[in-house]
């Protein structure tokens, strides 16, 4: 019988994700804090989410090559804490550039591989692979609501210092980790990348993945500022984003029921259904406090219903032979060059245009997500 390592696996997750819950809601804020622009945030946002395109993939193709998948999260954890304190040092624009390009070429690479490397070890019991991803969650909510605290006690200079923090902890977790067995001989006739890439259900799958991803980045780079400039507090905004990390814990305990009650396509297809009316929640009803939880409750489907049916959908289609190079790609194109558009788009609109505009397009981008999964996603899951 194959043990999991269950709770190394869930302390990598709990940490990694702590380090978002630190820097993400917050993260604009202090830029904002130290003197940059919407412009400049969102393009600091932008760079900080491009090297997503390139690092997975250089990284996949080189964990799926030497199956060193391990040892290449333990590299990225630690330059990625390395990094990151180059932010102490200077506040110029082109400095922050610099520095941010070189921490996320090494942060972006870590949890590609760490999805692959947990899928690996519960291959035999996949639907325990939520039961560890939900201390992911856990970490952030603790993040979250503990720096927001911070913040308003102590003042927003100290966010570069927890960050840190968090950042070496992640990389000592990851030194505790297990390298997972893999098959030591493929079958000749195995199919090869260029002809799962080449299937229009795997294409659509990937087109849909964007979408959804260039809708949530308004979300990550400005939810925080939309709020303060609602008169929302630090403490009520970490209680927000708390909200939202709250309802993808509980889909995550119940998802194993879900998989077995509801196919894939269905739990993909409902997911974006309710990302649409969360996203335009968002746009319309941000002074209204009920409609804004219910529309954070609504981070289940929109990033916890969508995320699981992608890790899903990327083991079956690009097997244990491909799984390092496809959840890279599953990454560059979702998180990294969605991401990336999401990002500059929500920056230069958010000033010129507004707000709520910025969010009525990301609902767009999950209506026009829907119509494609609809289409060609899952129909034989």
């Amino acid at each position: 019988m194959i043990t999991i390592p269950y709770w190394r696996l869930s302390g990598f997750y709990f940490f990694y994700f702590a380090t978002v819950g630190s820097f993400i809601p917050y993260w604009s804020l202090y830029l904002k804090h130290i003197g940059f622009n919407a412009d400049a945030i969102g393009e600091l946002s932008a760079l900080l989410i491009s090297t997503k395109i390139i690092s997975p993939n250089l990284w996949g193709w080189i964990a799926d090559r030497t199956g060193k998948s391990l040892r290449i999260i333990r590299l990225a954890a630690f330059f990625a804490g390395f990094l990151f304190a180059g932010f102490l040092f200077f506040h110029g624009y082109v400095w922050f550039a610099w520095i941010t390009l070189c921490f996320s070429f090494f942060w972006n690479a870590a949890l590609p591989q760490f999805e692959a490397l947990t899928l690996q070890h519960v291959k035999t019991e996949p639907h325990r692979y939520s039961r560890i991803r939900l201390w992911g969650s856990v970490g952030f909510i603790i993040a979250v609501l503990g720096v927001g605290q911070l913040l308003d006690g102590w003042g927003i200079d100290y966010l570069p210092m927890v960050v840190i923090g968090i950042l070496v902890l992640m990389w000592l977790v990851s030194l505790i980790i297990p390298e997972a067995k893999r098959s030591d001989i493929y079958h000749t006739d195995s199919i090869g990348m260029l002809q799962i890439l080449k299937k229009p259900e795997v294409l659509a799958f990937l087109l849909v993945s964007l979408l959804v991803q260039l809708a949530h980045s308004p979300y990550y780079v400005f939810y925080s500022i939309y709020l303060k400039h609602y008169h929302y507090s630090a403490s009520n905004t970490g209680l927000l984003w708390t909200c939202g990390v709250l309802a993808e814990i509980v889909l995550f305990i119940y998802m194993k029921q879900l998989l077995q009650r509801f196919s894939l396509r269905i739990i993909l297809l409902s997911s974006l259904l309710l990302s649409i009316i969360r996203w335009w929640l968002i746009a319309n009803y941000a002074n209204n406090i009920p409609l804004l939880i219910s529309a954070q409750l609504l981070h289940a489907a929109s990033f916890g219903g969508t995320h699981v049916a992608a890790m899903h959908l990327i083991y079956q289609y690009f097997g244990e032979q491909h799984q390092g190079k496809g959840q890279a790609l599953y990454t560059s194109l979702s998180f990294g060059l969605g991401g990336m558009l999401g990002s500059l788009y929500a920056g230069y609109c958010w000033e010129s245009l507004s707000p709520e505009f910025v969010y009525l397009v990301a609902a767009f981008c999950c209506a026009l997500a829907l119509l494609i999964a609809y289409l060609w996603v899952g129909r034989d899951i």
